[in-house]
């Protein structure tokens, strides 16, 4: 039940089984594009969207039978290794400082952050580590964390089964115990949530889509000077990519895809004058299967190595 519309996004098989992995990336091909900036003193912003990792119920049906919370599944450990190291990747190919995450209130998005901060954030960088199981140390001073609304799954029964939501249509997310998951002192309690509240349930998929590309500009413009990572969901990835990568298609979203923004930012006289959003390919950005000609029965392939 991943997304499966006839809309700007289009998104094939989403059962994301290691079997259907194996097939697609069979296929692929590297993507080519700009080289991203190596520092953050050369007057960019850099804004990474990444999707969440391996959720329970893509790999264990009968988990929703037993669950209390069906529409909430948590990752699996694959999950956890896969967010782990595709932040560490991150961290070893960019030259430049994440300074704030944020992410979906979603358990599985949560669960990945935790992963990616602990990634980013350790002190000694140990290219075997396999999650944040491995970091005995990390600098708290290197990232702040905080949770938005704007950025959870799209809220309707095109991603969300109707027989596994709510009743009421309360998602009743706890937000000081998803805090919790988060090393103390990284969590930033001073940060106002661009959506105050969560999106009424069901939402539109138009809706959804502006939701996520005006969640993305709206903390890119609050944080001009600092380079940010978001941990949503395929839709949210899916949607930026087609948004600022015009003429595309989106296919699939692969489980820790991410897309990977900069803009020109510059100061002047206590005012910040910021660039068009451009869409780094250099890094082996991955796990998003797309046509960049609209008329190409070819998509693009390229991967997030586990």
């Amino acid at each position: 039940y991943y997304l499966k519309t006839p809309l700007s996004l289009v998104y094939k098989n989403c059962s994301c089984s290691r079997q259907g992995h194996q097939q697609q990336r069979a296929k692929e091909e590297e993507k080519e594009g700009m080289e991203s900036p190596k520092s953050n003193n050369d007057g960019y912003q850099n804004i990474f969207v990444m999707r969440h990792g391996d959720r329970i119920d893509n790999f264990e049906p009968l988990w929703v039978s037993t669950a209390a919370r069906p529409w909430d599944p948590p990752l699996i450990q694959d999950g956890m290794i896969r967010a782990f190291r595709t932040a560490q990747r991150i961290r070893s190919q960019i030259g430049f400082p994440i300074h704030r995450v944020f992410v979906s209130p979603f358990l599985r998005c949560i669960q990945t952050a935790s992963e990616v901060v602990a990634a980013l954030s350790a002190v000694n960088v140990d290219p075997i580590a396999m999650s944040s199981q491995d970091v005995p140390s990390i600098d708290k001073s290197k990232l702040k964390v905080a949770i938005e609304f704007g950025l959870c799954e799209m809220m309707n029964s095109v991603a969300i089964r109707r027989e596994l939501a709510p009743k009421d249509g309360d998602f009743d997310f706890r937000i000081s115990d998803l805090e919790a998951m988060f090393p103390e002192g990284m969590v930033d309690h001073n940060v106002d949530m661009i959506y105050k509240e969560m999106p009424k349930w069901e939402e539109s998929v138009e809706g959804c889509r502006d939701r996520y590309v005006k969640v993305v500009k709206a903390l890119a413009d609050k944080y001009p000077s600092e380079n940010l990572l978001l941990v949503t969901h395929g839709e949210g990835v899916g949607t930026t990519f087609s948004t600022f990568y015009k003429d595309t298609t989106v296919y699939e979203v692969d489980y820790c895809a991410y897309v990977e923004l900069r803009r020109e930012v510059t100061g002047q006289d206590g005012s910040v004058k910021a660039g068009e959003y451009e869409v780094v390919l250099s890094h082996g950005q991955a796990g998003i299967r797309f046509s960049h000609d609209p008329a190409s029965h070819d998509p693009v392939i390229s991967r997030t190595p586990v």
